[in-house]
């Protein structure tokens, strides 16, 4: 019996010891970049207030200057990869960076496929147009007409949301999100839809531009981060560095500097 009671203790030890040794091991994405010392940041970089390529390999934002607090928050230091927003799901799943920003909507079909951070900031659906025009476009069905020619950038939430939610809209697809609203002050075009701050930050840089609403946007969104899917530590880690920004004032003092509020 005492022979037996051994044997038991040495295999209940030899069966614990992978246990504390997987336990102790960094995750994925974490260890990863713990090692390196380096965050891959994948984003489209056309979009203001969130992510804009100002030239080269330099970009600057709102989420800019967030992913910079959380590579400190790492030991790391942030490397900003280009992507559009048709192949921003593609460069995530072929592994190209280890986090994705730049003014993402959380959404159902994108959460099929990544893990999303919580959410940042409530971001709903809004009209840009002619501020002469602000009247006319209070609305789905007020836009939702033949003789409205919308205008959107392609493969993200805003083409989503024209050809789900203005289907009996002339809908143009222009490739190049920022000159978009040159499109709408040129006369080409009549109205955009898209995320409200985006709209706010775009009005006061094209006086001639307003933004339709922000306050009651036209459908609820909000701003997250891509994750990889199924790396729970690193969304944990990343949620709750995101809290400790916003408990501790970072964040309010970031969308401060890039939204005036």
């Amino acid at each position: 019996m005492k022979r037996l009671a051994l044997l038991v203790g040495a295999c209940a030890v030899i069966l614990a010891t992978p246990t504390v040794q997987a336990q102790s091991a960094p995750p994925a994405t974490l260890g990863k970049i713990m090692q390196s010392g380096v965050l891959r940041v994948c984003t489209p970089g056309d979009y203001k207030p969130f992510s804009f390529m100002k030239a080269p390999d330099e970009f600057e934002g709102l989420d800019v200057d967030l992913m910079n607090s959380l590579s400190a928050a790492l030991g790391a230091k942030p490397q900003f990869i280009k992507t559009s927003w048709a192949n921003l799901l593609p460069d995530f799943a072929a592994g190209k960076c280890d986090i994705a920003v730049g003014g993402i909507s959380i959404s159902l079909p994108r959460q099929k496929q990544v893990y999303f951070s919580d959410g940042y900031m409530v971001n709903g659906k809004t009209p840009i147009t002619l501020c002469k025009n602000a009247k006319k476009f209070q609305s789905i069905e007020a836009i939702n007409r033949p003789t409205v020619r919308v205008i959107a950038n392609p493969g993200g939430s805003n083409e989503t949301f024209a050809k789900t939610k203005l289907p009996n809209a002339k809908l143009t697809i222009h490739s190049d999100n920022l000159t978009i609203f040159d499109e709408i002050i040129k006369g080409h075009a009549d109205v955009f839809v898209t995320e409200a701050a985006e709209a706010i930050v775009q009005s006061r840089l094209h006086p001639e531009l307003c933004a339709v609403n922000p306050a009651k946007p036209l459908q609820y969104a909000e701003m997250g981060y891509m994750l990889p899917s199924g790396d729970e530590v690193f969304k944990h880690f990343v949620d709750q560095w995101l809290h400790l920004a916003k408990a501790t004032g970072e964040y309010a003092q970031v969308s401060g500097k890039w939204l005036g509020k």
